[in-house]
Parts: structure tokens; C-alpha cells; sequence
């Protein structure tokens, strides 16, 4: 991040960890599972946490552009102080979007109500900028997918999207995937071609997928090679599909 000019970047998509991996239980392939996406996914406790993302959060408040747009993807574990650590920096939230799984894991427990949705924040730079957001191509645009969007009518705050299938991980697995479905709605939401998109938790590479078939310029940082190395199979196949 310290390598990238200040008001480079026009769109960030983040997905940083949601600190889960904690000795709980899941559903996985239909099977109870323990929770343990990655040692990177471990809670540190909530002051460690916090200055975490206080501190990335700020990182790109620095190279956002005037006018940038922010997205910040999260489950109730993380999504609050990512939200805090917004309001702390001053950077003004412009909507909260309820991203839901019509096929998410059921509840083993029994104890509380079946998980099927995860939050996004859209914040942008402070600044008397105006923020990106094509409206007409979110209200007019063709979301097959999505049962709640109905024709030609206002996008509201909650999208309906399936989680990845196996189409979408040829080339392997990342325990976060988000979907491209969601990517491909955000980066056409928040960004105009040309533009340049960041994404500092870049994983399997889904966000540079999204900003590459939608002609925009993709940054994307990464500290685990094996998903690394996945993230650059799947942008060369999307670099290949383009000439």
C-alpha cells in the first residue's frame, strides 16, 4: 500500500478478515466442519482487531482519489469496527448493502437464526467531491440472478446472490470467495471504464476479474502465494477471453 501514489485509485473493494476462525462449527460439502479459514483469520481480541482495520482503513483513505468510492465487505465479527474505524477517519457512508444467500449453509446449532447474509459498506472520501454511481445502468441493467430486483426499478439495498459455485473455482478454492455476480455490480456501480480498482485482500482474485471484463485498470495485493497463483489463473484466462 505504502508503494501506491496518494489519490491514485478511483474504486477499493475490500474484503478483509472477519477474525471467524475461532473454534466454531460449520456446514461444508453437507458435513459439520470447524471453523479455520487461515491463521490470518484469528481474532488477536477486540483492541488488536480494531487498530487492524483502523489502520488498513486509513491506508486507503490515502490513495483513494477525490470522489473515490470505498466498499468493505463483513460479517457482524468485523463489519462494526470496520464501520467505526469509518467514522473515526471522518469518511462519509453513503449506503449499507445486505448481500443475500439464497444457498447459504444451514445452522447446526439449532440455537439462533440460520446465517444467510453478509454486509457491505459504501463509504467515499471526504471532500465535496461527488462519488461515482451510474444509476441507470443499476435501475435498467439485467440481473438474472438477483430474484428481488424487479425490472426497471430503483436497486434497493438488499441484492440476492448465490455464493460461488464450481464454475467459478476451476482453478481451486478460497475459503471467502465472494461471488463475481457481486463484484461485477459493485465495480459497474462505482467506477467508470478507465477507472483504476484496488483491492488490498485480493484472494482469489474476484474483484480484478470483475474491473477487467468491465475495462478498468485492477491493483490487487495478496500475502498467501497459493492464492496468489490462483488469483493470476483466473486473470489470465479473462486477459486471454479480451484479445
Amino acid at each position: 500500500m505504502e508503494r501506491l501514489d496518494a489519490n491514485s485509485v478511483d474504486l477499493v473493494f475490500a474484503d478483509p478478515p472477519y477474525n471467524l476462525s475461532n473454534g466454531g462449527f460449520t456446514v461444508k460439502n453437507g458435513k459439520r466442519a470447524e471453523v479455520h479459514k487461515g491463521d490470518w483469520d484469528q481474532s488477536k481480541g477486540i483492541e488488536a482487531d480494531f487498530n487492524f482495520h483502523l489502520s488498513w482503513i486509513k491506508a486507503i483513505e490515502r490513495v483513494l482519489k477525490p470522489g473515490g468510492s470505498f466498499w468493505i465487505s463483513g460479517t457482524y465479527h468485523s463489519i462494526y469496527q470496520c464501520g467505526y474505524a469509518l467514522q473515526r477517519l471522518g469518511m462519509p457512508i453513503v449506503n449499507e448493502i445486505s448481500w443475500y444467500k439464497p444457498n447459504g449453509a444451514p445452522n447446526l446449532s439449532c440455537r439462533c437464526f440460520t446465517a444467510s447474509h453478509e454486509s457491505l459498506i459504501w463509504a467515499r472520501k471526504q471532500g465535496k467531491e461527488k462519488h461515482t454511481f451510474n444509476y441507470q445502468e443499476m435501475k435498467n441493467g439485467h440481473f438474472p440472478k438477483d430474484s428481488l430486483k424487479k425490472p426497471n426499478k430503483q436497486m434497493r439495498s438488499v441484492w440476492s446472490i448465490p455464493v460461488p459455485g464450481s464454475k467459478e473455482k476451476t482453478f481451486g478454492k478460497h475459503p471467502t470467495q465472494k461471488p463475481l455476480d457481486l463484484l461485477r455490480r459493485i465495480v459497474a456501480a462505482s467506477s467508470n471504464k478507465g477507472d483504476v480498482v484496488l483491492d488490498p485482500f485480493s484472494g482469489s482474485g474476484t474483484t480484478g476479474v470483475a474491473a477487467l471484463e468491465q475495462d478498468r485498470q485492477y491493483i490487487g495485493i495478496e500475502l498467501e502465494k497459493s492464492y496468489l497463483d490462483l488469483s493470476i489463473q483466473r486473470i489470465e484466462e479473462v486477459l486471454g477471453g479480451l484479445l
